[in-house]
């Protein structure tokens, strides 16, 4: 079974940084989501997917308020970046959102 560990080389290639503390939390809160292969990867093609990251990830657990549109903006510049690897793994997804929104505190500690 993985481990946050397994998840910091991902974060740091492209984020550029990896808050391992951060990385732990996103593990521990979400360790049945990634431990489940349909699960663990976002499809960036499927708007259903994406709309359910925006609903329950950055609404829901960040708690964010705006607009759709910057939602979803700040979703598609995730993707862009990621989007020589057709394995987007939740996790580093998750926290490049999260760093974006300046929302990572949430998940250390």
């Amino acid at each position: 079974m993985a481990d946050a560990s397994d998840y910091h080389a991902d974060v740091k290639a492209y984020a550029g940084t990896c808050d391992e503390a951060a990385v732990a939390g996103l593990f521990k809160t979400y360790r049945l989501v990634l431990s489940k292969p349909d699960t663990r990867l976002v499809s960036a093609s499927d708007p259903a997917e994406l709309d359910r990251v925006r609903t329950n990830f950055l609404k829901k657990k960040l708690g964010l308020s705006d607009p759709d549109t910057v939602l979803d903006a700040a979703i598609a510049e995730v993707m862009a970046t990621m989007k020589g690897d057709r394995t987007k793994n939740r996790l580093t997804v998750y926290y490049m959102l999260a760093e974006r929104f300046g929302k990572l505190d949430l998940f250390k500690g």
